[in-house]
């Protein structure tokens, strides 16, 4: 597979097509806005391989169709993400979009998804949205890791308190709201200044030890934190070497996911973490899954990112089947809303009617040695939420 830059979009590729009904099937055009550099770059090449991996297993075709993935650079500033959906929609002419890493981009680029009514089919997290007609996601919403975990963390530290800490963008503040707000609901103590989570500068802190000195000087019995890749790895490693390395350390799952694992090292071992994927997860689609991504990537190890873009892919394949000979975006968009359950590596789940976000199981997680090896092993489930 030949990849492309054409005027700033990656061009991964256009399956073909022999002989008969495939030689005569539309071309579907999909977008995919993504991070291409930068700090955010490791889960932006998650968000395109587990995608590409879909298509892979199926020849380049979703529901019959061929497909050409055109991949747009996300940036961090909301402006880049407006440019690039532009771009995709009106000289593209993209059937859907996918991808999408910062949830503050996903409402940036709303008013644009429902002037062209084409489908948003997002495969990371997103705040809360009051208009959703055109918006699906395939992996969470933001606040969600955080309202899983609170009830287990107020059942570890029973009546100590805990110091919330995450990164000031839009994911950040979701996920330490969902903890906090659910947390201190459950009759939960924080550690932090007047009650509220501390945030660190973002898209990059590099020196964690001011903050872990505010965590020794609070007295709290334990920490929980969101972090994404580069800053879990810095703020796991500074926090085992820190005055507070005794305390207990509680995450998202995103903080231990294994492109920062590798990195942490022993420092990580012992965390205990919520999301809504393992690779451990016994089931038949989850093994099909991992042995294609292992045969394809070896020495990679599947992320809960990579599995959602790759049911982002499995979500459009299903909604372009139904959606009849010469599938309209909108036809689409209808098409997802009534696929009801799809069976994933995560097992079982189906979108929510009032927030097309997935209604799913979060597994308690816990970074265990496995021989040589650190890795997330699931504990137990941690319950259903969405809807």
């Amino acid at each position: 597979m030949v990849a492309t830059v054409l005027s700033g979009v990656l061009v991964l590729g256009t399956a073909a097509c022999e002989g008969g009904s495939e030689a005569e099937a539309q071309t579907i055009r999909i977008g995919m806005i993504t991070n291409t550099q930068g700090p955010f770059e490791p889960p932006g090449s998650e968000l395109r391989d587990g995608f590409q991996l879909y298509l892979d297993m199926r020849g380049g075709q979703l529901g019959g169709h061929p497909v050409e993935l055109i991949v747009a650079d996300e940036g961090y500033e909301a402006a880049v993400s407006i440019e690039s959906a532009t771009k995709l929609l009106e000289q593209d002419r993209v059937s859907a979009i996918t991808g999408i890493i910062n949830g503050g981009n996903v409402a940036a680029i709303l008013p644009l998804i429902n002037q062209h009514k084409v489908p948003l089919v997002g495969a990371l997290g997103r705040p809360a949205l009051t208009d959703v007609t055109y918006v699906w996601h395939t992996n969470l919403i933001s606040v969600e890791p955080g309202v899983a975990m609170a009830p287990f963390v107020k059942q570890e530290v029973k009546d100590g308190t805990v110091f919330a800490i995450g990164p000031d963008f839009q994911g950040g503040r979701d996920e330490l709201r969902g903890f906090v707000d659910t947390f201190t609901r459950l009759g939960g103590r924080l550690a932090n200044p007047d009650g509220k989570a501390v945030f660190t500068p973002s898209p990059v802190t590099e020196d964690f030890r001011p903050y872990l000195d505010q965590i020794a000087a609070s007295g709290a019995d334990a920490i929980y934190c969101f972090f994404d890749a580069k800053s879990s790895i810095d703020f796991v490693k500074q926090y085992a070497e820190s005055p507070v390395s005794h305390l207990p350390l509680y995450a998202a799952g995103f903080v231990t996911e294994p492109a920062s694992l590798g990195e942490q090292g022993d420092t990580a071992e012992g965390i205990y973490n919520g999301l809504n994927y393992s690779p451990d997860l016994d089931n038949a689609a989850n093994r099909e899954f991992v042995a294609a991504w292992s045969a394809a990537y070896p020495g990679r190890v599947p992320t809960s990112i990579v599995m959602a873009s790759y049911d982002a892919a499995a979500v459009l394949d299903r909604a372009i089947a139904a959606a009849g000979t010469n599938p309209s975006p909108q036809a689409i968009n209808t098409a997802i809303a009534g696929l009801g359950q799809l069976t994933s590596p995560r097992g079982p789940w189906q979108f929510a009617k009032s927030t097309h976000s997935p209604i799913q199981k979060w597994y308690l997680r816990q970074v265990r040695r496995d021989g040589r090896a650190l890795t997330n092993v699931v504990v137990s489930e941690l319950g259903t939420l969405g809807g």
